[in-house]
């Protein structure tokens, strides 16, 4: 089902890259994989929205979890009668699931911008974000 690329390549596209781009050149990054696929489901008359949030990734075994290596990341939702809502990652090609951490949900990437607003002053210092995502252990 999910639109599989050949390259998850962050510095092709930016939130202004037109889906007929990322078909052509087969590469993207979540938001673009996640807009195709809503898009391709709504034109099929299926009920589809856009999900922003975050996806906990997990270190290959033996190795200790990287610190600010966990990102925002983009995935759908569709309706299925029999099923309800359900969601998929079209970026990693798998049905989303407890790593998958739901901030909003809209009709697109404008809709639930991470961060949005106005900045007034003058071009000062740089600021860098990073996220952990990380579970809770209950004793």
């Amino acid at each position: 089902m999910g639109f599989v690329s050949e390259v998850d390549d962050p510095s092709f596209s930016t939130i202004a890259t037109p889906l007929a781009e990322v078909l052509k050149h087969k590469k993207g990054v979540c938001q673009d994989f996640a807009h195709l696929e809503v898009g391709c489901l709504r034109a099929m008359g299926m009920p589809a929205k856009y999900v922003s949030g975050y996806i906990e990734t997990l270190p290959k075994p033996g190795q200790q979890k990287l610190v600010g290596a966990d990102a925002t990341h983009a995935w759908i939702a569709f309706f299925l009668p029999e099923e309800g809502w359900v969601e998929f990652d079209p970026t990693n090609d798998y049905m989303a699931g407890s790593q998958h951490i739901v901030r909003a949900f809209g009709r697109d990437y404008f809709d639930v911008t991470p961060l949005h607003g106005v900045f007034g002053g003058s071009v000062g210092p740089v600021l860098n974000v990073s996220v952990d995502v990380g579970r809770l252990v209950h004793a």
